[in-house]
């Protein structure tokens, strides 16, 4: 048995029956529809073709995002997310730069990391070394005025952890901010690149080894494997090109917002609504989120 989650403010009867029949049409075998929030999130069982079922919902409803998976697990244990763009709203680098006065110049180069073009690594030694000399309270500050969480981010960890799940951030931005916003949020590990600091000032290089898209990865499989969960029970989630590897080897694959080259291979998407999204996937009415 399949699933198909819509999701979408002010989502109406009518509209879920006929993607009902969409799915019909696309010989899905579908069942009855049910409504998770009534006017916002619905279930639609089926029996056959999920690949056919995501084309076919897809554009079913206007600004509606759609989650075809397999029913069974659909309740995660595992939860790694990226942190720029994802569980916040800013690239971390990008906002420091500004401090330094180069945000344009940096700004570029992590746009065209994120979007694949650019080999991770060397792209943030890069950066990382035009921000040499620059005063280490400007990451503090760059902290209290410009980075916001991603709406949706604390109900979303903190509703999973308190059904059981195990939640990592795992960032290819840095620990000073990685740490405060991942324990706000609610993550039970922060994993992130180490900023190097002499004397008070930035020395234009980080802590080796990088986390990149292999730690990435990684990490998903050693909690995976820590914890003995099959693949089914678990999600990842992310917006550029370094969190493909991690997308593609979860059991829920999540782009959230993401770059083109992350949305095309992802098994499923965000592009319209917040992080509270992948409750719905998990079929966790808002009634039952945690939100303090």
């Amino acid at each position: 048995m399949f699933i198909a989650t819509l999701i979408a403010e002010g989502l109406t009867s009518g509209q879920l029956e006929a993607a009902r029949d969409r799915l019909a049409s696309a010989g899905c075998a579908p069942g009855s529809w049910r409504w998770l929030d009534a006017g916002f999130a619905a279930d639609l069982p089926f029996d056959a073709q999920p690949d056919a079922a995501r084309a076919a919902l897809e554009d079913a409803v206007a600004g509606a995002d759609v989650i075809v998976q397999v029913e069974a697990h659909r309740a995660k244990k595992l939860l790694v997310a990226d942190m720029d763009s994802t569980m916040i709203t800013v690239e971390c680098i990008d906002e420091l730069a500004d401090y330094a006065g180069i945000k344009p110049q940096i700004a570029e180069v992590t746009e065209r990391a994120m979007r694949g073009e650019l080999d991770f690594a060397e792209a943030l030694d890069a950066r990382v070394a035009l921000l040499k000399g620059l005063a280490e309270t400007a990451i503090d500050q760059c902290l209290e005025e410009r980075v916001r969480l991603m709406p949706g981010a604390e109900a979303l960890v903190k509703t999973m952890r308190a059904r059981g799940a195990h939640t990592i951030l795992v960032s290819g931005g840095f620990t000073r901010f990685a740490e405060p916003v991942g324990k706000q949020i609610g993550f039970d590990r922060r994993i992130a690149n180490v900023l190097e600091i002499d004397g008070g000032k930035l020395t234009g290089t980080v802590t080796r080894p990088i986390v990149d898209s292999s730690t990435k990865e990684t990490t998903l499989l050693g909690a995976m494997a820590e914890l003995g969960l099959a693949p089914e029970q678990t999600m990842a989630v992310g917006d550029g090109a370094n969190d493909l590897a991690m997308i593609r080897k979860a059991g829920l694959g999540v782009a959230y917002h993401a770059k083109p080259i992350v949305a095309a291979a992802a098994g499923a998407r965000i592009d319209h609504g917040d992080l509270t999204a992948l409750l719905y996937a998990q079929g966790i009415a808002r009634a039952d989120w945690v939100v303090a």
